[in-house]
């Protein structure tokens, strides 16, 4: 008998996670389900948007990978005097992503920044939760998809006097015109992502941006 290990680096529609009204589908299930109907006996994947989502799995086995490690990595590289970094949570949801990012760098300051959307991809208001003055700050996130929200962030960090404004996301979607945006952006100075997703036009359309490699993992 032989065992059939799938990679899927990343997994599709994730977001999809829930109802958010009636007559909708929740699309991560059907995805786990029609990998489910492939015969797959293992699944391999990096940094899920939501944990939860390998309960869509049944009994078969879901390894969650994580690509803070390399970020880490690149980080202690990028950044050799951390005392004036703060790593940021774009959204109350990630704030444990954030703290395990800020320990492993050695950073003691988390900052939240809390949004309101009034749409998907549309933010109305945000504001931040601790102090980026004279700052290094340092955006974590599982993705970017148009980077409407992390562009607003970094300009709102910018704003509140923070020194240099870095991303760090594992899923680099990059819908336009995310890439238009990053690069317009003026106190985000880089967005590190991985190759998760495959980026090489994104690395010719943006600037900005820097791909970090997951066979590490």
């Amino acid at each position: 008998y032989q065992r059939r290990v799938h990679g899927v680096p990343y997994l599709a529609y994730s977001r999809q996670d829930r109802k958010t009204e009636a007559r909708v589908p929740i699309s991560a299930a059907a995805v786990a389900q029609m990998l489910l109907a492939m015969g797959i006996d293992r699944l391999v994947t990096v940094d899920l948007h939501c944990a939860q989502i390998q309960g869509f799995f049944g009994n078969t086995p879901v390894d969650n990978l994580f690509a803070s490690k390399e970020f880490v990595k690149y980080l202690k590289e990028e950044l050799p005097d951390r005392s004036q970094c703060c790593v940021v949570s774009p959204d109350a949801g990630g704030v444990e992503r954030a703290r395990l990012l800020a320990d492993a760098l050695g950073v003691e300051q988390v900052v939240t920044i809390l949004k309101r959307r009034v749409q998907k991809n549309q933010v109305e208001s945000m504001q931040v939760v601790g102090e980026v003055v004279g700052q290094t700050c340092i955006i974590v996130d599982d993705m970017i998809d148009t980077a409407g929200t992390l562009v607003k962030a970094a300009d709102l960090l910018g704003a509140k006097g923070a020194r240099r404004v870095i991303a760090c996301a594992t899923h680099g979607i990059l819908t336009d015109p995310a890439c238009a945006r990053i690069n317009a952006c003026g106190p985000l100075e880089q967005v590190v992502t991985t190759d998760s997703i495959p980026q090489q036009a994104h690395l010719e359309a943006c600037t900005k941006l820097h791909v970090l490699t997951l066979a590490p993992l």
